[in-house]
């Protein structure tokens, strides 16, 4: 028995949305920059229902996992529009994809030696899978292959709170290469222009805060519920019920990409988007046992730290053999392994802002493909 039953719907949400709050609260101050706000929501609901304070189980928690992570899914990639992504991501995408191809190679390699060494069982395709993804796009497409390999809620926090980890010192790894003597003498590193142009841009407007328009919210709401349900009649009709996740990918980038300037102007999608995977992290951190996670994780860290590590030994050593300057290699890999958002804090901070733009772009292309691929990785590994 936990102090907050769990049929108390009210009290429950108000700990999950607090916990969202926490994140987003978390990750707006400099302890952010170092720890994402998803690693506080999913330890500090770990801590809440292991402490009893909570229940580990909950109708509030079916609600969001059953319901609200596939509506968050078209809000994250309505801005999915191939067309602009190519045509202004230039020579970052052709490194962008090579390094895609680096952490499927790490990913499946990894597999087979961990595998070697500590055997993962039945968990170790589904891992594989959602690492590939994780660190193609990001955390939406970790969420969406985990629920295609139908993951458990105390494998999907096992396996997110060790990756969290990896990619916190994934991103200060790729801060760090430009400093290192050994690998600037290496890969041919002249620096990314400085002027202004569209980068510059992107990284003011990234600085301002995002405008809410409820009449932008509330359509967005609307085609996203419309987009759930027209893909799980597809899924049902096809008999591919537990890929519903890939179908509501693909009928949202059809629609991005056939209504490109309506989605593009809408304010407010990503970020109800993003609130809904924040609640879904507190409930998987709620549904924790403590024990068992701490027990599990340390083998799917190493894995992780291995992916990672192999990934910018192919990407460097390829950026060398095409002579690919080592800033947009930089990029390209930030891209894939840390998401959008930090790789445009990563250019602007070493003063590459022709590279910011070009870095965004590639990763949102990320979040549009990486789904597949985690599903791809898992199917072939089982």
């Amino acid at each position: 028995m936990s102090l907050i039953p769990a049929d108390n719907t009210f009290a429950v949400g108000a700990v999950l949305f607090g916990l969202a709050w926490l994140g987003f609260w978390i990750d707006g101050r400099p302890i952010g920059r170092k720890t994402s706000g998803v690693v506080w929501v999913l330890t500090v609901g770990m801590i809440l229902s292991n402490s009893k304070v909570i229940p580990f189980s909950a109708p509030a928690y079916d609600l969001v996992g059953g319901a609200l992570v596939p509506l968050a899914i078209p809000l994250l990639l309505f801005k999915a529009d191939l067309r602009r992504i190519f045509r202004e991501s230039g020579v970052v995408m052709i490194t962008f994809c090579l390094a895609c191809l680096a952490t499927v190679v790490a990913a499946v390699a990894g597999f087979y030696l961990i595998q070697a060494f500590m055997p993962l069982g039945e968990i170790g395709p589904k891992v594989a899978g959602v690492y590939t993804a994780g660190f193609v796009g990001g955390a939406v497409n970790f969420l969406a292959v985990s629920q295609a390999a139908q993951m458990s809620p105390h494998e999907f926090s096992v396996a997110i709170g060790a990756s969290s980890f990896v990619s916190i010192l994934a991103l200060m790894a790729l801060i760090a290469i430009p400093s290192l003597r050994f690998v600037t003498a290496r890969v041919p590193f002249k620096a990314a222009p400085e002027g202004g142009g569209a980068g510059a841009g992107a990284g003011a407007a990234r600085e301002r805060p995002p405008t809410m328009r409820l009449s932008h919210v509330s359509g967005a709401l609307a085609l996203s519920f419309a987009i759930c349900a027209l893909a799980d009649m597809l899924a049902v009709a096809w008999e591919l019920a537990h890929y519903r996740i890939l179908f509501i990918t693909v009928v949202t980038i059809v629609v991005a990409n056939l209504l490109p300037g309506p989605l593009g102007r809408l304010q407010g999608d990503f970020e109800i988007g993003m609130l809904l995977m924040y609640l879904f992290f507190a409930m998987v951190g709620a549904g924790t046992d403590a024990t068992r996670f701490l027990g599990e994780a340390f083998h799917l860290f190493l894995y992780g730290m291995f992916i990672i590590s192999l990934h910018l030994a192919l990407v460097f050593a390829v950026a060398r053999w095409l002579k690919i300057d080592l800033a947009e290699a930089v990029v390209a890999s930030a891209a894939a392994l840390v998401g959008p958002t930090a790789t445009a804090a990563i250019a602007i901070s070493k003063g590459w802002r022709g590279l910011v733009m070009p870095g965004i772009m590639c990763g949102i292309f990320g979040y549009a493909i990486a789904t597949f691929i985690g599903v791809a990785v898992t199917e072939f590994l089982r």
